[in-house]
């Protein structure tokens, strides 16, 4: 079932028309939520930010605003029933509410933790990262290059090699007792959970640094893990390279900082 333009749909199709530029183009923004307690309430579902995302997004794009108590009407009412919901605005202020279960093996993720792709290449770009726009062709293209290679997830690398974010999140690096993540300024997305934990650890005296991450930078790093909303914070043991950089697949192991990487998931659980 999905919640589309103010009712209850059963099924899993939804009629948009051909030329809908949505279809067509990707003229859409989202966000996407865990829901926590059943509702929209509990402080670590954040549906405010995750609200004022949308606003923000909206009026950027100089789009129709939607009915904002009927988005969160619909959203209130898939809470209900679905642990992880993504909400979808369209540019003529259509809304579009799915929802799904977490992931089968999040809790392994979360213990063992991930290898990921270093996708490195123009068609891996993603455009307009400072939204979350419909148009996720390159992050789409590089998880499935991962997924051929055996990896779960993708890292996103800029045109002088500096890594960004991962397909669905933001990067943490773990070195001599000192967290370190990309800054916004790199051309990441301005995570909800990622300005939620600065908040946190800056609370608790704990240094955080924002620098870009050039390859030098990231081979002294102890431990590495990312995060977003849905899955919290989960290790990256393992960096593949690309395919095409002639080095070999075979990368850099991150296999250090385990017990910071618990203690931070530990906060996560908080926010």
């Amino acid at each position: 079932m999905y919640w589309y333009n103010g009712r209850v749909c059963s099924g899993e199709r939804v009629e948009v028309g051909v030329s809908d530029p949505g279809l067509l183009y990707g003229a859409t923004t989202f966000t996407t939520l865990r829901v926590y307690e059943g509702g929209l309430l509990d402080p670590r579902t954040a549906w405010g930010e995750h609200l004022q995302r949308l606003q923000g997004a909206i009026a950027a794009l100089g789009w129709v605003a939607p009915d904002w108590l009927g988005v969160e009407a619909g959203a209130r009412w898939m809470a209900a029933e679905f642990v992880v919901l993504r909400v979808t605005l369209f540019a003529d202020g259509r809304i579009l509410i799915t929802g799904r279960s977490l992931p089968e093996d999040l809790e392994r993720r979360q213990q063992q933790g991930v290898v990921a792709l270093l996708a490195q290449g123009p068609r891996f770009a993603r455009w307009l990262p400072q939204w979350k726009t419909g148009n996720y062709l390159g992050p789409w293209l590089a998880l499935q290059q991962a997924r051929k290679l055996g990896a779960g997830e993708a890292i996103l690398v800029d045109d002088g090699g500096q890594w960004l974010e991962t397909t669905t999140g933001t990067l943490w690096g773990w070195r001599e007792g000192q967290w370190w993540t990309p800054p916004l300024s790199a051309g990441i997305l301005p995570g909800i959970g990622r300005s939620r934990l600065l908040k946190l650890l800056r609370q608790e005296g704990l240094e955080v640094f924002e620098q870009p991450w050039c390859p030098s930078l990231v081979r002294r790093f102890e431990g590495l893990a990312y995060s977003n909303a849905v899955v919290g914070l989960v290790p990256i043991r393992q960096v593949l390279r690309s395919p095409d950089s002639g080095q070999g697949v075979e990368g850099e192991r991150y296999d250090g900082g385990q017990a910071a990487i618990a203690e931070l998931r530990s906060r996560w659980e908080f926010l």
